[in-house]
């Protein structure tokens, strides 16, 4: 009996004592279930951005010759002039990564064990991320900055009002572009980044020189799981970036100085999103 009203007044004082925290851990709890209930929205409304750009970019009706040449547009100023940029950044992972790799490869007696790491760090997670981080920081930027100032001036209002979708003039083009683009740049980082590898190697003697053994290594180290993993990681957080990217110009309404902030918070999600989409994927291909 003494043990349990002991036990009792413990109780009580501990609830007495933390009794005034209890408003803090509520309003604590509440904003925690705000902030994911918003980001859980947010994701909702860049899914069904990208569904239904899918959707109608599937239909010939909808490629008329304007959606057309805005999609040209958009590849070509988020595939073709970021293909220098890619292409530093694969000479640079050739030389520090591919070179690394196949020296101590090499060093360990290990040559048959190349072409799976070569696939493994640099076509299945290093290319689709550096690829998209490029993509995001320099298009996506972009392209939530010019809907801004396009939803600000009027334009978005201009062609509804003439009877034409923002969404198909201005969204899908955007957002099939950057996935477009994202794959086939992350395609040409692939193969600089190994030819580069290749050929430092060479010339500083580290490394396997025969070129056909490291053609070999990589043709037979690739599976149908680590070709999917790079489609995957690659198209998924382009579409996500895109719509994100678009969603954050659109929602501009007001003066200029929302751009920035809103471009600031497109960049963020996008960024945010591609690690997310990378986890998971590399995730459920290691399973």
């Amino acid at each position: 009996m003494f043990l349990h009203a002991f036990k009792r007044r413990i109780v009580k004082c501990v609830g007495l004592t933390l009794l005034p925290l209890l408003p803090l851990f509520m309003h604590a709890i509440g904003g925690l279930g705000s902030m994911v209930w918003a980001q859980w929205d947010e994701l909702r409304h860049a899914a069904a951005v990208i569904g239904t750009a899918l959707y109608v970019g599937v239909q010939p009706r909808y490629w008329v010759h304007t959606v057309r040449g805005a999609f040209a547009r958009q590849v070509v100023a988020i595939g073709v002039e970021s293909v220098g940029l890619v292409c530093g950044v694969a000479v640079f992972v050739g030389i520090t990564v591919v070179v690394q790799l196949a020296f101590w490869v090499e060093q360990a007696g290990q040559s048959q064990m190349l072409g799976p790491l070569l696939m493994a760090v640099v076509a299945r997670e290093l290319s689709p991320v550096l690829v998209d981080i490029v993509v995001i920081v320099r298009s996506g930027s972009v392209m939530a900055t010019e809907l801004g100032i396009m939803r600000i001036d009027g334009r978005v209002d201009a062609l509804e009002a003439q009877g034409m979708s923002p969404f198909i003039y201005l969204v899908m083009p955007r957002i099939l572009a950057a996935a477009v683009s994202t794959f086939c740049l992350t395609i040409i980082f692939i193969l600089v980044a190994l030819a580069s590898g290749y050929l430092f190697g060479a010339m500083a003697g580290q490394g396997s020189r025969d070129l056909m053994l490291l053609v070999d290594t990589v043709s037979r180290a690739v599976r149908p799981k680590d070709v999917l993993a790079i489609l995957s990681k690659n198209v998924l957080p382009a579409l996500f970036a895109g719509a994100s990217c678009c969603i954050g110009g659109l929602d501009v309404s007001g003066t200029l100085t929302e751009i920035p902030y809103a471009t600031q918070r497109a960049l963020v999600r996008s960024i945010v999103g591609l690690f997310v989409i990378s986890t998971v994927v590399s995730f459920l291909t290691y399973l």
